[in-house]
């Protein structure tokens, strides 16, 4: 498949704001510097006809957050602030964007917490009043980055009151994950000034110390204590130590950037071709900020990859949101994936939340001489070689060179709090089995797509807690206790509790990969019999049912729509197929089908294999499966692996 992306489509707005492509310093996107100039100027100007009248807050239209108007108003300022900052410390600020940023400083910090329509809200502990934590961190380290012309320009009862704001915040408790990185970064820019003392130390001590403890090897964080790997160890995890060691000029960059380069060998094999990121965990509002880590590596000389192909992992990204409607004809950014989607948004995201975006494009504060805007986008490894790896926290990525396609088998990462009980609703942004760069999670009362499920009195099961047990070179294995959620107070709330229980259940799973083919393997443990229990593959999405063709047989289930083929294959445990509507649809379109298998739990034989797909090509790879009571073999045709469950799952009660 040619490797190269057609000639950008985008609405009228922006078509006449973009240069021209220039498809000789960049085949494969047709972007260059220019472009990403243009769009950060667009989104910037587009900004101002919500500003305040005084500058303090940007108030995008929209919803408000569970934060309330005023905290919403300096989000919009805070993050469009981030974004004027790679513009202007990069010598691209035509527009003198930075200037009204300066007068929103002193605005926002007149009367802080007075009830106006400019005052910054009082930051207080994590909870209803600290969601400003998040965006004072975003203003110290937008003045940290453009210091001689922000900060200095202050006058100094300008900067008393500023510098008092953030000496106030840092005294707050922060969320116990990537937050505490926000005080930190807040008195990095406090001790770059000149107003550090203990405390600056000890709060940067302690952020780095959990990060510290976070960490679980090749290159990836946690996001706070537990298992939650998703985008925020790129956007968060690696953004702030890494930023506070190379802009102090710190011994720590040698780690934090190490960890970095490392990172970016696993995490850059999971964008799309055609530039989509991996739509996994929460947030996903935040569009381009996927793309902050590898910006962030050529900005600190820490990545295992060229110049060239850095550019064109960004410019793709930046390519496939400008040609998805991530921005409105208003030139705002909408919440949701492409356009507006309620799904993905978060009870704490506002109209200003999108604007995290912004940190995808740190390569702005890169001179336009740096190698990243002057060398000729470059070939990737996915361009001509599949791939299959899995990680120690339990995902294992799966890409193919014939369509471009990314998946990620999700083994691992569950984002369940460590002092959380394991009940309540499924998230579907980390419950589900497979993510990928061309398919969402459906919603939480549609059907589960990519899950394995035992229905007890009505009610489905549901995945909270993983519990990773093993990885190998193409395949991952965890376990899970099934529950059985009951919604309240209405079947369509998003909170539930109570249900059926089945004590000491487990659902044992394992998940092998070769080429653009999976086997998804599961043991049902401690489960009665009779019970209904069903597999969902990739659920494809389309504008209208019209869009999407089905065909069913006996042992098999093909959806088909949107360039897609997402198939299921019983081979062990299954008696029937066919599909399942979610009339929610996904991120990448209103309505969405899946296909399925379905069976009844046994005592006979409690193990269920299924050999599933997700291709933008024809598949032509083939898998031959056999099951002699707990010992599942897969015969690849030049490779042949088994899987003893009794022995991989030994020792769990």
């Amino acid at each position: 498949m040619d490797p190269t992306l057609p000639r950008l489509q985008v609405p009228d707005s922006l078509a006449t704001i973009l240069p021209a492509e220039d498809r000789g310093l960049s085949p494969y996107t047709g972007l260059t510097r220019d472009h990403w100039i243009a769009v950060a100027d667009h989104l910037l100007t587009s900004a101002d006809a919500y500003r305040s009248p005084l500058g303090a807050r940007i108030n995008f239209p929209g919803r408000p957050s569970q934060q309330g108007p005023a905290t919403d108003g300096l989000e919009g300022f805070a993050r469009t602030f981030l974004l004027a900052a790679f513009l202007h410390s990069g010598g691209a600020d035509r527009n003198n964007h930075l200037r009204r940023y300066v007068d929103g400083l002193v605005a926002g910090t007149r009367s802080i917490g007075a009830d106006d329509n400019e005052s910054w809200p009082v930051v207080g502990h994590v909870g209803r009043d600290g969601q400003p934590h998040v965006e004072a961190a975003g203003i110290a380290l937008s003045l940290h980055l453009t210091k001689a012309d922000t900060w200095d320009r202050l006058k100094p009862d300008e900067q008393d009151r500023l510098a008092d704001w953030f000496r106030a915040t840092i005294t707050r408790e922060p969320s116990p994950n990537n937050w505490y990185l926000f005080p930190a970064t807040i008195a990095s820019f406090l001790d770059k000034i000149g107003r550090g003392d203990d405390e600056t130390t000890s709060v940067i001590e302690r952020a780095l110390g959990l990060a510290e403890a976070w960490y679980r090897g090749e290159g990836w964080y946690s996001d706070g204590a537990g298992e939650a790997y998703d985008h925020y160890t790129g956007w968060a995890m690696h953004f702030y130590p890494v930023l506070h060691a190379w802009l102090h000029d710190r011994p720590q960059l040698e780690v934090f950037g190490g960890r970095l380069e490392e990172f970016l060998r696993t995490f850059s094999r999971t964008f799309d071709r055609d530039g989509s990121p991996l739509y996994f965990g929460r947030s996903m509002t935040y569009r381009t900020a996927t793309l902050t880590a590898v910006a962030l590596g050529e900005a600190v000389g820490r990545t295992p990859l060229s110049p060239g192909q850095s550019r064109r992992i960004l410019s793709a990204g930046l390519r496939y949101f400008l040609e998805h409607g991530s921005i409105t004809a208003n030139g705002v950014l909408s919440l949701g994936w492409h356009g507006a989607h309620l799904p993905t948004v978060q009870r704490y995201s506002g109209p200003g939340s999108p604007y995290w975006a912004s940190k995808g494009f740190l390569a702005l504060m890169l001179p336009p001489d740096h190698p990243v805007w002057t060398a000729t986008e470059a070939e990737l490894p996915g361009d001509s070689e599949n791939y299959a790896r899995a990680l120690g926290v339990g995902l294992l990525i799966q890409n193919t060179t014939a369509d471009g396609l990314v998946r990620v088998h999700n083994h691992g990462s569950d984002h369940v709090k460590t002092d959380a009980a394991d009940s309540g609703a499924p998230d579907p942004l980390y419950a589900r089995f497979g993510y990928s760069t061309r398919t969402g999670p459906t919603s939480l009362h549609d059907p589960a797509d990519n899950h394995i499920q035992v229905r007890i009195r009505r009610v489905w099961s549901a995945r909270r807690r993983i519990h990773r047990v093993e990885t190998g070179d193409n395949w991952a294995a965890s376990w899970h206790a099934p529950r059985f959620p009951r919604f309240s107070p209405w079947e369509a709330s998003d909170t539930a509790d109570g249900g059926p229980v089945l004590p000491s259940a487990r659902i044992e799973s394992v998940t092998a990969v070769r080429a653009a083919l999976e086997v998804r393997i599961n043991r049902l443990v401690r489960i009665p019999p009779d019970l209904p229990v069903r597999l969902t593959g990739w659920a494809v999405a389309a504008p209208h049912p019209r869009d999407i063709d089905a065909r069913v047989t006996a042992a098999s289930a093909v959806v088909a729509g949107a360039g897609l083929e997402s198939t299921v294959t019983g081979v062990q445990g299954w008696s029937s197929a066919g599909t399942a509507s979610a009339s929610y649809g996904t991120a990448y379109g209103e309505w969405a089908v899946m296909p399925m298998l379905h069976g009844t739990t046994s005592q006979v034989s409690n193990v269920y294999v299924a050999v599933v797909s997700l291709s933008g090509v024809p598949v032509d790879e083939m898998v031959n499966c056999s099951v002699h009571g707990a010992v599942v073999t897969l015969d690849w045709g030049h490779r042949r692996q088994v899987f003893d469950l009794d022995a991989m799952f030994a020792g769990i009660r």
